[in-house]
């Protein structure tokens, strides 16, 4: 008799049904070729006693391979592999036990995004956790916007809504924005120039693909955004680093860079740059706009953290000037409610917008649209400007308590300068520290770091005082040692 007991290997503790690890061994045999086409199978009461299972176990096994068409069953007489299983070399029948087909590579020809990914599984969550400037969610608006969204699922006319539209956006959030948009940011815009995306990463990287190619140039900060860094050079197009220093990014070095080569676009964050926080001043901020005129190349204009400026109004984004439609202004709700929640924006001239959405619905054929309209009902009855109020206050708060920690426990190990608005601030160690050794502790996790500058980021806005002094507490303890 065919030796069943090593072709049907079970695991009493596995989260899959015994029947259905009993068929799909069977299938793996018939696959493989060890099972052939008219093969009988062992009763149902012979198998269960073969496993030490019960029959009716077996019995399902047996209905769902029947059901399959992968084995025929006579009744009352026998089951065996069904007759139109085609003739398989087969293997050795104890090599089937480590037959798992997902433990093999992938081993045709593909494409290489990343040569150095770490594949390491880390267990344990980190003691202190340090992000790059992340809202609290817990001051976040997020139980009024589910209780929306969860009204909107069991109205008949939101539900239709719900999905008209969402490959732009759903015509009810834009239409909100315009109105957000002209009061916070004093963009003249109709409904037809916002596209919504799933943040604005997918803002940055549909852009980039209609801008760039291997013909194109394109300049960035330096240091700058590594995630908007990388999609722009998937794209083949050639990128130069120009200083960002305490105004800003150097406008001068891309004027000199404007006369050697033709530029595409620049991608440039004036209100708060990453990772360093400063914010562009007004004579680079004109400037780059009448060289974006003169020499006819796109601003691509990141705008994360708008919202949070805290000694004086914000400056006005480059997009509420005199660009003649060069600036592609990109923005996000992440940063107000919550990073798990991906709703970016995108700002351009209509035609701009249009293949967007074309090339967008290749990858995904639109957002959510329930999400999105419970978040044009938050705008739309003032709860996400209470909620910016509160929020603005308390981060300015956190600010300041963190500057004096700075100040008292940390002063000998680093240098930084307090930032006017935003959620993080650049932290510089002393060159007798290493921020590579301090990374290194397993009780630490820093989500961004520049090993150049030898510098991190301090976001401080997720973490209440409490949490703060812990974590200053910790790194005064690390640069001791």
């Amino acid at each position: 008799m065919f030796p069943f007991e090593h072709i049907i290997s079970i695991d009493k503790k596995s989260n899959i049904t015994l029947y259905n690890q009993i068929a799909f061994c069977i299938i793996n045999a018939i696959q493989n070729g060890t099972l052939k086409a008219g093969t009988p199978l062992p009763g149902s009461r012979k198998l269960a006693k073969i496993l030490n299972v019960h029959r009716k176990t077996v019995i399902t096994a047996y209905e769902e391979l029947n059901a399959q068409d992968w084995i025929t069953i006579i009744p009352k007489k026998q089951a065996c592999v069904s007759e139109h299983i085609p003739i398989l070399q087969p293997q050795k029948w104890n090599s089937l036990k480590s037959s798992i087909s997902y433990d093999n590579n992938f081993n045709l020809p593909l494409k290489i995004t990343n040569k150095h990914i770490d594949e390491t599984k880390t267990e344990n969550i980190p003691d202190i956790i340090i992000d790059d400037g992340h809202p609290d969610v817990r001051l976040s608006p997020i139980d009024e916007l589910l209780k929306t969204y969860r009204s909107y699922t069991s109205k008949r006319h939101t539900i239709k809504n719900a999905h008209l539209g969402t490959e732009q956006g759903t015509l009810k959030l834009r239409e909100e924005m315009v109105q957000y948009l002209s009061e916070t940011r004093g963009l003249n815009i109709s409904a037809d120039n916002i596209l919504i995306t799933h943040g604005a990463q997918m803002s940055i990287y549909l852009t980039s693909r209609l801008l760039l190619d291997s013909h194109t140039n394109i300049i960035v900060g330096k240091p700058g955004y590594p995630v908007a860094n990388k999609a722009f050079e998937k794209t083949g197009s050639n990128l130069t680093e120009v200083t960002v220093d305490e105004h800003g990014i150097d406008t001068d070095a891309i004027e000199v860079l404007c006369k050697k080569k033709k530029i595409t676009a620049v991608y440039v964050i004036p209100h708060h740059h990453y990772p360093t926080t400063v914010t562009l001043s007004v004579d680079r901020r004109i400037k780059l706009l009448e060289l974006s005129k003169q020499y006819n190349f796109a601003i691509i204009e990141d705008d994360y953290d708008y919202d949070y400026h805290y000694t004086s109004s914000p400056y006005l984004p480059l997009a509420s000037g005199n660009h003649e439609g060069n600036v592609i202004y990109i923005g996000s709700f992440s940063k107000i409610l919550d990073p798990s929640l991906r709703i970016g924006f995108m700002v351009a001239p209509k035609n701009f917008i249009v293949q967007c959405t074309s090339l967008r619905k290749v990858i995904d054929v639109g957002g959510d649209g329930y999400m999105q309209n419970a978040l044009a009902s938050l705008i739309k009855g003032g709860e996400l400007k209470r909620h910016l109020k509160k929020a603005k206050k308390t981060y300015q708060q956190r600010r300041d308590f963190l500057d004096n920690l700075l100040k008292e426990k940390l002063a000998p190990y680093i240098s930084y300068t307090l930032p006017t608005g935003g959620m993080a601030i650049w932290i510089k160690l002393n060159a007798n520290l290493s921020v590579e050794k301090l990374i290194s502790n397993p009780k630490l996790k820093v989500l961004r770091i520049d090993k150049k500058q030898n510098a991190f980021r301090f976001g401080f806005a997720s973490m209440d005082e409490k949490e703060l002094e812990q974590t200053i507490d910790f790194l005064q303890s690390e640069f001791k040692k």
